[in-house]
């Protein structure tokens, strides 16, 4: 698989967890730490684990290697790096304070999902 292609598995995997606020970001032509970016919330705590955990098991299963995660223990903000790909859940609240996509969403890179459904948007 190819980096969009493991950004949009990525994305399945987190809409499988019933993630909100579902995005996938193209950001080659903004920055270099990353060219792609997922960001999704959780309903809870529990939830942003379960979301967590599901994205690292899977890739692993593609042999994506999970390079480094920070913020699993409080559930609040988890950053998964894996090289060119970085993932963020967040909390509904943290997400609603940081609107992390405002930085790099610039109205022309997002993915589409055509998975996302009505109920889990």
């Amino acid at each position: 698989m190819n980096d969009m292609e493991l950004t949009l598995e990525i994305a399945r995997t987190l809409d499988d967890k019933r993630a909100l606020d579902l995005v996938a970001l193209d950001v080659r032509h903004l920055t270099v730490i990353c060219d792609y970016m997922v960001i999704a919330s959780g309903r809870n705590a529990n939830n942003v684990h379960a979301m967590a955990d599901a994205v690292d098991d899977r890739m692993a299963e593609l042999g994506l290697e999970l390079r480094r995660c920070e913020g699993q223990n409080e559930a609040r903000w988890v950053v998964m790096d894996f090289g060119r790909i970085l993932v963020h859940i967040f909390n509904q609240e943290e997400r609603r304070y940081y609107h992390l996509e405002r930085l790099w969403d610039d109205g022309t890179n997002r993915l589409e999902l055509p998975f996302v459904t009505e109920d889990n948007p």
